[in-house]
């Protein structure tokens, strides 16, 4: 088990009583973040496009109930533009994105629009705040032009991307960098960083061609999973673990600017390094009807893909805390609870994200 440093347990008091945009509220990261920052008594402010999943996190845990939102495409500059105006944010989060790899080849335009020209529209919103902001923004770890290196990547490597969604995540970090040398250098009331973490799992996500959601579904109604890759190595980490360092970059990057401008991985450690079939059996322990075949798909998808995360282990402090059981078991925890219909989701969602914040406080 790795740890996090001292200096972070109080960190995150920083958002209590300020205003906070999340984009991409209504999605997996993004409502687990919204919940997060809600309980940390931050007044969030959501900006999204419409849920694409049934189920869904955000209807799941009743998350327009206890903050502001506007439900639009991210890509929609002038009304991306007037929300900023008129909320005045004191920090933003940009995850909103089309996620999927697989959805990226049957709609590319859609991926492009919505994670390049999306991230244009919060570019442009920032530009012209004029009160002080803190922005992260959220990409990927598939910004990297990706060779299969068992080191894993710095911050500092090649980006690139052979799919339309690595690539637009690319395209997306090159445009962060324009933006951020050519008007936010030089703008004293705003720091900006860029936030890259992979694959992660917590309950809550039900999107399309991701292991575990595919999983759940299909075990539920006693169906088999068709599984596209089971000798792919994934970084499987819970959902919680990135979020907190979403918002411990974003609590120091405030009070420091010499993390202005800067790129942060957030990957787990080595021992949370599993191949899909490796999962798959450990799911099978613990979830019953948990029945697969496999089915090679004919689009390229990486076998291996690792961060380095030293980066924001020494300047932020920054540390994944949980073990893969620990991690396993709070996912299927959580779904299980759902199903089983037996506690109000939201509740059980802030039940877990105390727990992980019991872990971090007694390290």
């Amino acid at each position: 088990m790795c740890y996090v440093q001292s200096l972070n347990k109080n960190s995150l008091n920083i958002y209590r009583g300020k205003k906070v945009i999340v984009t991409g509220h209504t999605g997996f990261k993004g409502s687990w973040l919204a919940l997060w920052l809600h309980i940390l008594g931050a007044k969030v402010f959501g900006i999204s496009h419409k849920t694409l999943t049934s189920p869904c996190n955000y209807k799941i845990i009743a998350l327009n109930k206890y903050i502001k939102e506007k439900i639009f495409k991210i890509e929609n500059t002038k009304k991306t533009k007037a929300v900023f105006n008129n909320f005045q944010p004191d920090f933003v989060f940009h995850l909103a994105a089309q996620a999927i790899v697989k959805k990226s080849y049957s709609k590319p335009k859609e991926t492009w629009n919505s994670n390049l020209i999306g991230t244009l529209s919060v570019m442009e919103a920032l530009k012209d705040l004029k009160k002080k902001c803190t922005a992260i923004i959220i990409t990927s770890d598939k910004v990297y032009k990706n060779i299969e290196t068992e080191r894993g990547y710095n911050e500092d490597d090649r980006i690139g991307g052979f799919d339309p969604y690595s690539a637009s995540k690319g395209a997306t970090e090159i445009l962060i960098s324009s933006y951020f040398n050519s008007f936010f250098l030089k703008k004293k009331n705003l720091r900006l960083s860029v936030a890259r973490a992979g694959n992660v799992i917590g309950g809550g996500d039900w999107s399309e061609g991701r292991l575990i959601p595919d999983c759940i579904k299909s075990w539920n109604t006693k169906k088999k999973v068709t599984i596209r890759s089971p000798s792919s190595t994934r970084p499987w980490q819970h959902v919680l673990e990135v979020l907190f360092g979403y918002l411990v970059l974003g609590s120091l990057l405030n009070k420091n600017i010499k993390l202005n401008g800067q790129a942060f991985n957030f990957g787990p450690k080595i021992h949370s390094r599993f191949t899909v079939l490796e999962v798959l059996k450990k799911i099978k322990n613990k979830w019953p009807n948990a029945y697969w075949r496999v089915k090679k798909s004919k689009l390229k998808e990486s076998k291996l893909l690792k961060l380095n995360s030293k980066k924001s282990q020494k300047l932020l402090r920054w540390r994944c805390v949980l073990n893969f059981t620990q991690t396993l078991n709070l996912v299927l925890d959580w779904y299980k609870h759902y199903y089983d219909k037996k506690m109000n989701m939201k509740q059980f969602s802030i039940n877990q994200i105390k727990y992980y914040s019991s872990i971090i406080k007694k390290l």
